[in-house]
Parts: C-alpha cells; structure tokens; sequence
C-alpha cells in the first residue's frame, strides 16, 4: 500500500509518482502489499526534519525514515512484507535543482522518490562502491521506468 500525502502547497503528479514507486518495488521484487509513505513538504517542514533528524541546516531534497528496514530478497526467496517506511519529499527545492542535473522537476522528483527508497532498503552513498552500486541501481529503475512509460502510452 502506497499512502501519498502533498503538504507542500505546490502541485505534483501524486498519481505518478504512486505508480514509479508500485513500479520499483515491483522491480525489486518487494511485496506488493508492502506499506510506503510519500509526504510531499514545504520548505520550513523539510529544513525542521533535516535540522532534528540529520542535524544539518535549511531544507534538502529528500530525507527517508525506514521502519521494519526490510531488504531485497535474494533469488528464490519470498518478496519482504511489512513498514518501508516514510520518504519525505521537498518540491521546492526538487524544482530549484533540477536544472543543475539536467532534469525536469517532475524526472527530478521521480529520480528523489527512487533514491529514497533505495535508502529505505539499505541501501547508501557513504562509501565510493556503496555509492556506485546505489546510483547504477537508481539509474536503472528510472531508466526502467522511462521504458515502461512509452509501452504505456502506446497502449493507449
């Protein structure tokens, strides 16, 4: 289940963004059933979680706050179920740097809800292999996910 929840007073493809994440975990072989929270903030809201949960000033892109820290599974195990977690997103600043990587805000907001549910699962960028494993995985699910977009629209 994939609750979404836009407090951010900017407009943003909820619907969209619901269907990258069933679409990820789906290709990480996740439960369905597996429970996710997408919180869309303001600026304020977001500077506040970075300040008291990672003790660094003003507002970041995406912050992620795992709760059952479930895990991929290994080939021919059954698909985790349980609390992902929370991914907080910030559109604001989402929009602001979308241009320095050379996406719209709406690829960076997709790029962001990828990255914060690698985070959720374990995954992390402290470490230059942990980094690059990480960012290839991200790199991956989007493109993964670009691809089955325009089978999408064919379809239609």
């Amino acid at each position: 289940m994939i609750d979404i929840v836009n407090e951010s007073g900017l407009p943003a493809d909820e619907d969209g963004l619901a269907a990258l994440a069933r679409f990820a975990l789906g290709q990480l072989h996740i439960h369905p059933e597996a429970e996710l929270s997408i919180l869309l903030v303001d600026e304020a809201t977001m500077a506040n979680y970075h300040e008291r949960f990672m003790e660094e000033p003003g507002p970041t892109d995406v912050l992620s706050f795992p709760m059952d820290e479930l895990r991929l599974p290994a080939p021919g195990e059954e698909p985790p179920l349980g609390l992902l977690g929370d991914i907080v997103l910030c559109p604001a600043v989402t929009a602001r740097q979308a241009a320095e990587f050379g996406r719209t805000p709406a690829a960076e907001a997709e790029y962001l809800l990828i990255h914060g549910l690698l985070h959720l699962l374990g995954f992390d960028h402290a470490e230059a292999a942990e980094k690059k494993t990480m960012f290839d995985l991200n790199d991956a699910l989007v493109a993964a996910w670009g691809t089955e977009r325009r089978k999408r629209k064919r379809v239609r």
